[in-house]
């Protein structure tokens, strides 16, 4: 087995694209890593394009990844479609990083593209979300959800909840729920991850929203699913990420010192455990078969990119991910240890809360932050001493977690 290694990462601003399609914004992520890479089409042996909308808003539900790379040139290579809801572009990760391990190839592209913004397709948008779970019980599983925090006393503003949005901010609602009824999770802790990562996001010129926001505005905005405000939730982004792996025996053509080492991805779907059976989440699950791929343990991540759909989910994932144990996550927040300058900065990017989450090319754009980091080119947003770098990206629900989860390790170069 072969080392691997990011040579070129490359995204476009998100945001609200009204007038780009999905293949111009692949093709502005694509021309950016190859450039970084120092490369054209013509080096790549293979790839993957990652995508869950194209077939549900456009019509387009098949070969979505051959019409888009044709369109920017790409011919006769193979080409695979990797839809794992919003893991999709971390999934197409995993499978590359394989590919490149084995031999089979020496150069690939994964490509994460999302547009989900239409001026007419509303109802199609939020109906998309529920294809993320399973629709046969997903009555059943609400119900089972809903009931976890049902011993929790609610404030009356609980009542006021509003606006439309997608299923999963009201599942998200209610793991939160649950977490603050067993643990003591408090709103204010909720609030200070969404505070944080939107004063991440002034410095990041690819983000959605870059206007800092105080934990007291945080808790002060609309009411969307309670505890949740339309502040500790990811808006509707559209976007893409490309990302340029290659193998050991490649790298005498590119430029090592820019080459991030990819240490370990790890795959893990959910199981039928009880809901406080947390150690046998299917993060905890990818975030131990991560570390041992890698060689590391939690205590070695210098940052990490967390899937905080909404904030709470950063609290929840951080505990899965070992950064602290559970119930000790919102503490962990709240202590400022998470937050830029501290002891281990999450989601500086701004996170999916404020830089924005194009669901299929989530994990890519995690994965382009982490580069950016650890190649020490972040800017004001930049690390101190960056040196490994960790991302969780979750995707669909099942049961009480979601349906899939990548976590993967990188480390800066000059340590391959």
């Amino acid at each position: 087995m072969t080392e691997a290694y990011i040579i070129g990462a490359g995204m476009t601003p998100l945001g609200k694209h009204w007038n780009e399609s999905v293949k111009q914004l692949s093709g502005r992520a694509i021309d950016a890593a190859l450039a970084d890479a120092g490369i054209g089409l013509d080096s790549i042996e293979g790839a993957w394009f990652c995508n869950t909308r194209l077939g549900v808003l456009e019509g387009q539900h098949n070969i979505r990844g051959q019409t888009v790379l044709r369109a920017y040139g790409f011919e006769n290579i193979p080409i695979f479609n990797t839809d794992n809801a919003c893991a999709s572009s971390s999934s197409g990760l995993a499978q590359a990083w394989a590919a490149v391990r084995s031999g089979i190839h020496d150069v690939v592209l994964v490509v994460g593209a999302e547009k989900m913004n239409f001026s007419d397709r509303d109802e199609q948008m939020f109906e998309a979300f529920k294809g993320s779970w399973d629709r046969d019980l997903a009555d059943q599983q609400m119900e089972a959800l809903l009931a976890l925090g049902e011993d929790m006393t609610l404030p009356e503003k609980a009542l006021n909840q509003a606006g439309q949005r997608s299923v999963f901010m009201d599942i998200y609602a209610a793991m939160a729920r649950y977490h603050m009824y067993r643990f003591g999770t408090t709103e204010q802790q909720i609030a200070e991850v969404a505070a944080k990562n939107h004063w991440h996001s002034q410095w990041n010129e690819y983000a959605q929203y870059r206007t800092p926001m105080t934990a007291e505005e945080v808790l002060a905005d609309k009411l969307i699913s309670y505890p949740m405000t339309r502040a500790m939730c990811a808006p509707m982004s559209d976007g893409a990420a490309a990302l340029v792996i290659a193998s050991e025996r490649a790298m005498n053509r590119f430029d090592r010192t820019r080459a991030v080492g990819i240490r370990g991805v790890a795959v893990s779907s959910g199981s039928n455990r009880k809901p406080e059976e947390l150690d046998k989440h299917l993060t905890r699950t990818a975030a131990n078969r991560a570390y041992e791929l890698a060689g590391l343990g939690p205590d070695d991540v210098s940052v990490a990119e967390l899937h905080d759909a909404t904030a709470f989910a950063e609290i929840m994932q951080s505990e899965h991910c070992g950064f602290a144990a559970y119930g000790e996550g919102g503490p962990l927040a709240e202590s400022g240890a998470t937050r830029l300058g501290g002891r281990l900065p999450i989601n500086v990017s701004g996170g999916l809360l404020s830089k924005g989450h194009p669901i299929g090319a989530t994990g890519a754009i995690q994965v382009n932050e982490i580069v950016t980091q650890l190649r020490g080119e972040a800017g004001a947003r930049q690390v101190e001493g960056a040196r490994i770098g960790l991302c969780e990206n979750g995707g669909g629900f099942y049961g009480f977690e979601e349906a899939a989860c990548v976590v993967s390790l990188f480390e800066a170069p000059g340590r391959n």
